[in-house]
């Protein structure tokens, strides 16, 4: 009877939990602690902050989100004596996490309190613009111009909050289709409004290689375009004859790594190796085994061309990779290292003789020479590598880390030998698969189902790992790969809401979650999607 009166207890509080008009913040806060009344923003609202290294984020909230409501508040560093400003201090608390912030919103103020020289603030600062809902628009006349104007009031309230996770990512395919700096700045913008810190930038495939390489330039100028791509189904083998493709010159690369650091998102760039090379061995045939001319590839799928082990075609990665790890300031670099078919290697003498001559035991043991020597020369540089979990085969590489795709059996494998994790399983954390049964009413997609309930459920620490081995999941990541992908709409289709869901996995503890108050924090984001006209999935509005 105890029991029985306790659960009801439990459920009855979570029914009301999940009942509460939630306040509009995606991901959840770890505390909110509620004040009577609301402070009111209006144009004599000062910016106070008196630390230059918080130029950049003060600047960016100006710039980038009051100004698109008309608004340009006055920077000072001076508090004023009557209240009615927001500003950036140094916490009165132990942050002990680059990533922490409080926000505390007054009727007379609001303070974002971090750490000078973290992402705190920067958080602190999307928190309170998801709060800063505007009540009204009213046209008023600003020096030389005519705007709009509109009419902010946000509650009282103090938050305190931190990230679950240090590694909380999203990735974009831009080899199978490709797509314009102002939509990668887009996707970013995104990223940042739910606190993720990694983009994942997937540079180099069988079908396009898409980053400038000064030294070898016909990488990009004949590995970036393919002759035709497939459409519909894989197995209707259906295919035009368009010319496609595209690449980053180093310039364009250099002004979207600026812009991502002012969101506090660092890019790790993939340049794959030794699989998904056909388009590198199109512009360079002698990276194969055979040496043979072959087009880039215009069909989705996994490829008997791969990089030969060849003195030569180590030199030729080595000085690509040199030019990435240049333009890249991050501490990772992705190599792939997946879906590596051996089959040129069996085939050939050169490999046939490194294996006898490294005694390896066989072609998986050259697989993990391969990426060993490439790590080797990336450490050398001061970078460190990540690739999928295939690097696994053959024994794992010193110093790398592992991202686990095909399940979390990778993952926890990795971990066990104190390599350290990022967890991407297809189920459920890639979004080019289905998000509704429905798929008469859905795009085509590659397959899998993974539904927004599923994504919202995911934990990315196996229990099957002990308390030690849990410290090498640096997090996890949401992944859009671009077969089926074909337009800026689509990609936005697929990955939003899920990467919503995918945020409050990455940083709310999972006691602090709730779906159905999740679904209703959802649901007053739409303000939001329509103002910066994100073609997002529409299936959450019918969750009871």
């Amino acid at each position: 009877m105890k029991k029985s009166f306790i659960l009801i207890l439990l459920l009855l509080g979570n029914l009301i939990f999940s009942q509460i008009k939630p306040y509009p913040i995606i991901p959840q806060p770890i505390s909110i602690n509620e004040n009577e009344g609301y402070f009111s923003l209006n144009p004599q609202t000062k910016i106070v902050f008196k630390d230059l290294n918080l130029q950049n984020d003060v600047m960016w909230l100006n710039s980038n989100f009051f100004k698109n409501y008309g608004y340009m508040l006055q920077l000072v560093n001076v508090t004023p004596l009557n209240g009615n400003y927001i500003s950036f201090e140094k916490p009165d608390w132990e942050a002990g996490y680059k990533e922490n912030y409080h926000l505390n919103i007054t009727e007379k103020n609001i303070s974002i309190m971090a750490e000078a020289d973290g992402s705190g603030f920067f958080y602190g600062m999307q928190t309170l613009i998801q709060l800063l809902i505007p009540e009204k628009t009213k046209t008023t006349r600003l020096p030389a111009r005519q705007e709009k104007q509109a009419a902010f009031t946000v509650p009282c309230l103090l938050i305190k909050d931190y990230p679950r996770y240090q590694w909380r990512g999203m990735h974009l395919d831009v080899c199978r289709h490709f797509f314009p700096i102002d939509f990668i700045k887009k996707y970013l913008d995104l990223m940042a409004m739910y606190k993720f810190n990694v983009f994942h930038w997937h540079l180099t495939e069988d079908q396009g290689w898409r980053i400038e390489i000064k030294k070898y330039s016909a990488l990009a100028q004949i590995g970036g375009w393919r002759k035709g791509s497939m459409i519909g189904a894989a197995k209707e083998k259906k295919f035009d004859t368009l010319r496609y493709g595209g690449y980053y010159t180093q310039e364009e690369i250099k002004d979207v790594i600026a812009y991502a650091n002012q969101r506090h998102i660092t890019i790790v760039p993939e340049i794959e190796m030794p699989g998904h090379s056909v388009a590198a061995i199109s512009a360079y045939p002698f990276l194969s085994c055979s040496g043979k001319q072959i087009p880039v590839e215009k069909s989705w799928g996994v490829f008997n061309d791969v990089y030969c082990p060849k003195e030569f075609t180590f030199k030729f990665l080595e000085d690509v990779l040199t030019e990435v790890i240049q333009l890249f300031p991050g501490k990772y670099i992705h190599i792939g290292g997946d879906e590596c078919p051996k089959d040129s290697w069996k085939k050939c003498a050169s490999c046939q003789a490194l294996i006898k001559k490294e005694n390896l035991k066989d072609e998986n043991g050259l697989q993990s020479y391969f990426i060993k020597r490439i790590e080797t020369f990336v450490n050398s540089k001061g970078k460190q590598i990540i690739g999928w979990d295939e690097i696994l085969d053959g024994g794992l590489a010193p110093n790398v880390a592992v991202m686990s795709w095909r399940g979390t059996d990778g993952g926890v494998a990795a971990a066990k030998q104190k390599h350290f994790v990022v967890m991407s399983p297809g189920k459920p954390c890639y979004f080019d698969h289905y998000q509704s049964k429905d798929k008469k009413n859905e795009p085509l997609a590659i397959g899998g189902f993974n539904p927004l309930d599923s994504v919202y459920n995911y934990n990315p620490t196996p229990k099957t790992l002990n308390a030690e081995e849990q410290k090498y999941i640096m997090g996890a990541q949401g992944n859009v790969w671009t077969e089926y992908i074909t337009s800026e709409k689509q990609v936005e289709y697929m990955a939003v809401p899920r990467m919503c869901a995918l945020a409050e996995v990455l940083w709310t503890p999972p006691e602090k979650k709730n779906f159905n108050n999740f679904i209703e924090r959802l649901k007053q984001q739409l303000p939001t999607f329509d103002r910066l006209k994100i073609n997002y999935a529409k299936h959450f509005l019918k969750v009871k």
